[in-house]
């Protein structure tokens, strides 16, 4: 029971832990350029798993959904993403994703709300709109 309480708290733990240890980078203005440079080190760590490692591959072309059913079309869609990656490059795109995560937690420190509140929200209002709420 306690180790599903810890689960449920998990981003709140988060967020209380990058509140009582972000210093160098508290200005918001910091912050969204952190962001920023987590989501381009994300990317590059993909490609780098293409290009470097090769333990992927992307095979891109039109995605073909013109389907009856939503079922079918979901079927159809496609990642383009071809093989596993390989430990190594998920170790770094835990990490790159991990600092993401850190500062994301920090802007929501910053703008004072809740991150766990905000991703209940979103569950919500997926499970609410279902394919109607496609993005």
């Amino acid at each position: 029971m306690a180790d599903r309480t810890n689960q449920e708290n998990l981003i709140e733990q988060l967020q209380d832990q990058v509140s009582g240890t972000l210093v160098r980078h508290k200005s918001i203005l910091d912050i969204m350029t952190k962001l920023d440079e987590y989501n381009a080190r994300i990317n590059r760590a993909v490609a780098k798993s293409v290009t470097s490692c090769g333990c992927i591959k992307i095979e891109a072309e039109k995605q073909d959904i013109n389907s009856e059913t939503l079922s079918d079309a979901l079927t159809k869609a496609d990642s383009h993403v071809v093989g596993d990656i390989c430990p190594n490059c998920k170790e770094v795109l835990e990490q790159e994703i991990g600092a993401y995560i850190y500062f994301l937690a920090s802007l929501a420190n910053t703008l004072d709300f809740s991150l766990k509140e905000t991703v209940e929200k979103e569950l919500n209002r997926t499970k609410t709109l279902g394919v109607y709420g496609m993005k």
